[in-house]
C-alpha cells in the first residue's frame, strides 16, 4: 500500500463537517472501537496541530514496530475516509447520482436486463436534463444506441436514430458553449483580481475590446441557464473594472434573479450564488443603497452551504462586507465589535485565508477611524508584507497609507525613506495617479520642520482642493472608493477625529 503523507491525512480529516465525521462513524459503524484505524481518527481528531509521534504512541504504546507499519495504518484511514466521502457525496451530488445510475445500467446490461436498463436510463435523461448535465447526457444516448444495436431492435434505430442524433448534436453544442463561457470568465477574473482598479489604459482598451467577442454580443448566444449566467457574471466584472458601477450593480441583480428562479441549482452548488450576493454588498455600498446591503447580508448568512468550502467563503465574504458597512457608515465602533468576533469565529477556519490585502485593509481602516493607530499601524504592516499579486490595487493603497499613518504617528525620520518605497512601488504599476502624488508631496513637504502649523493647514487646504478637482475626472476618482482621503483632510483641517468627520458626512 503506498505511503499517504501525515499531513494529508491530517488536513482531510480536519475539513470534514460535523455531518461527514457522523457519517463516517456510522460507515465503519461495524468495526470496534479498539481497532487502531478508528483510535487513529479519533486521535487526529482532538489534535490542533499535527504531531506523528505523539500518535505513534497513543496507538501503539510500547509495541515494537515499524515505520512502514504505521504508514499503511494512515494511508488504509485516508483511503477509507475517502470511500465514505464517496458514499455521502452520492446522496446529495447530481454527478455521483449520474455517476451511480450509468454504473447500475452497466450491471444491468452485463446480465442482460435490457429493459431495467432503459428504464434506470430513463431517470437518468430527466435528471441530466434538469440540471444540464450535458456530458452525462451523451453518454446516455449512448447507451441507448448501444442497447438497441444489441438486441438488434431495428424498428427503435429506424425511428428514434436521428432524434438521437439531435439530440447529441444539441448536447454538444450546449456543452461546448458553456465551456466557452466558463474560459471567458475566468480570463476576465484573472485580468480583474489582479488589478481591480485597472491602472493602465492599455489594460482597459484590451478589456473593452475583449467584451466584444462574438459570445458576448446578445445574451441568445448562451445556450443554457449556466451559460446565461456566466454571461452576465462576465459583464458584471467588465463594469466594475471599468468603474460603471450602476450597469455592475444591475447585472448582479440580474444574477441573482435568474439562480432564484431555479432554485434546483442552488441545491447542487451555492458556490457561485455567494459570489453574487457578494457583488451586490460591494456594488450597492458603493451606490449607498445601505438598506440593500444589510438586506443582501442577511441572505448571505441564510444560505445553506453544501460544502466546508461553500460555508468558508461564506464567513468570509459575510464578514468582509459586514466590515465594509461599518467603514462606509463610519461606524468604527461598531466595526470593531465585528473585527473582534470575526478574529473569535475565524479560528475554526485555516488563518490563512485571512491573511489578505482586503481583510488586513479593513483591519487597518477599522482601527484607523477611532483613532488606535498603533494598531491599525500593526495591520498595515502585515498588509504590505504579503507577497502574493492579489488585488494589485490594494497594494499600490497600502503605500500611500502607510505614508499617511506614519505622518499622524508623527514618525518624520522614517517618512524620507518610505517616500522613496512608495514611489519606487506605484512608478512600477504601469501608471501613477496624480491624486497619489499630490499626497506623497503633501507629506514630503509638511515634515519639513521649518513649516509652521499655519503653513501645514494652508498646504492640507490646497490639497483638498487639488483632491475635488482630480476627482472630476473618473479615472482618479476610483481611489477614493477605497480610502475617505477628504474626510482625512477635513479631520486635519478642522482638527476633528477621522471617524467623527466620516459618521457626519455619512448621517447628512
Amino acid at each position: 500500500m503506498p505511503k499517504t503523507p501525515s499531513i494529508k491525512l491530517f488536513n482531510l480529516i480536519k475539513s470534514l463537517s460535523g455531518s461527514e465525521k457522523r457519517y463516517f462513524k456510522l460507515y465503519i459503524s461495524q468495526a470496534k472501537k479498539t481497532n487502531k484505524y478508528v483510535q487513529l481518527f479519533d486521535a487526529i481528531e482532538q489534535q490542533k496541530i499535527y504531531d506523528d509521534e505523539a500518535l505513534r504512541q497513543l496507538i501503539y504504546a510500547n509495541e515494537e514496530i515499524g515505520s512502514r507499519k504505521f504508514s499503511e495504518l494512515k494511508a488504509y484511514l485516508y483511503d477509507l475516509i475517502l470511500k465514505s466521502l464517496q458514499s455521502f457525496d452520492e446522496k446529495t451530488s447530481v454527478d455521483y447520482r449520474l455517476t451511480g445510475m450509468l454504473l447500475s445500467v452497466r450491471v444491468l446490461f452485463k446480465r442482460g436486463h435490457y429493459d431495467d436498463c432503459l428504464d434506470m436510463l430513463k431517470k437518468a435523461l430527466q435528471l441530466s436534463n434538469n440540471y444540464e448535465a450535458f456530458e452525462y447526457g451523451l453518454k446516455i444516448l449512448q447507451w441507448k444506441k448501444r442497447i438497441a444495436y444489441t438486441q438488434m431492435n431495428i424498428d427503435f434505430l429506424n425511428k428514434e436514430l436521428e432524434e438521437i442524433k439531435q439530440a447529441e448534436k444539441k448536447y454538444l453544442i450546449q456543452l461546448g458553449n458553456l465551456v466557452d463561457y466558463r474560459n471567458l470568465f475566468l480570463h476576465v477574473l484573472v485580468q480583474i483580481k489582479k488589478d481591480a482598479l485597472l491602472r493602465s489604459e492599455k489594460k482597459v482598451a484590451n478589456l473593452k475590446l475583449f467584451i466584444q467577442h462574438p459570445l458576448l454580443v446578445d445574451l441568445s448566444e448562451a445556450k443554457s441557464f449556466k451559460a446565461k449566467v456566466l454571461y452576465h457574471r462576465i459583464y458584471g466584472l467588465y463594469y466594475y473594472s471599468i468603474l460603471n458601477y450602476q450597469e455592475f450593480y444591475k447585472s448582479s441583480k440580474k444574477i441573482m434573479g435568474l439562480m432564484e428562479e431555479r432554485p434546483i441549482f442552488l441545491k447542487e452548488d451555492v458556490s457561485e450564488y455567494i459570489s453574487v450576493l457578494s457583488n451586490l454588498c460591494l456594488s450597492a455600498g458603493i451606490l449607498e443603497k445601505y438598506e440593500e446591503v444589510n438586506e443582501y447580508l442577511e441572505k448571505l448568512m441564510k444560505i445553506k452551504s453544501n460544502t466546508v468550502d461553500d460555508e468558508l467563503k461564506k464567513f468570509r465574504q459575510y464578514y468582509q462586507n459586514k466590515l465594509n458597512l461599518c467603514i462606509k457608515l463610519g461606524d468604527f465602533e461598531e466595526g470593531v465589535v465585528v473585527l473582534e468576533r470575526l478574529q473569535k469565529d475565524q479560528k475554526r477556519y485555516d488563518q490563512r485565508f485571512f491573511e489578505t490585502n482586503t481583510f488586513y485593509y479593513s483591519y487597518f481602516y477599522i482601527y484607523f477611524g477611532i483613532g488606535d493607530y498603533d494598531k491599525a499601524l500593526v495591520y498595515l504592516n502585515d498588509w504590505l508584507s504579503l507577497k502574493s499579486i492579489d488585488r494589485q490595487d490594494l497594494q499600490s493603497l497600502s503605500r500611500i497609507l502607510n505614508l499617511i499613518i506614519h505622518y499622524e504617528l508623527g514618525n518624520s525620520q522614517l517618512l524620507e525613506s518610505l517616500h522613496r518605497a512608495a514611489s519606487r512601488f506605484l512608478t512600477k504599476q504601469n501608471r501613477v495617479f496624480e491624486s497619489e502624488k499630490k499626497i506623497i508631496k503633501f507629506i514630503r513637504v509638511s515634515t519639513n520642520e521649518i513649516l509652521s502649523r499655519k503653513e501645514i493647514k494652508e498646504n492640507i487646504v490646497k490639497l483638498k482642493e487639488d483632491f475635488l478637482e482630480l476627482s472630476k475626472n473618473p479615472a482618479e476618482n476610483v481611489i477614493h472608493q477605497y480610502f475617505d482621503f477628504i474626510a482625512w483632510m477635513d479631520s486635519k483641517i478642522l482638527g476633528e477625529n477621522f471617524g467623527d468627520v466620516v459618521k457626519r458626512k455619512r448621517s447628512r
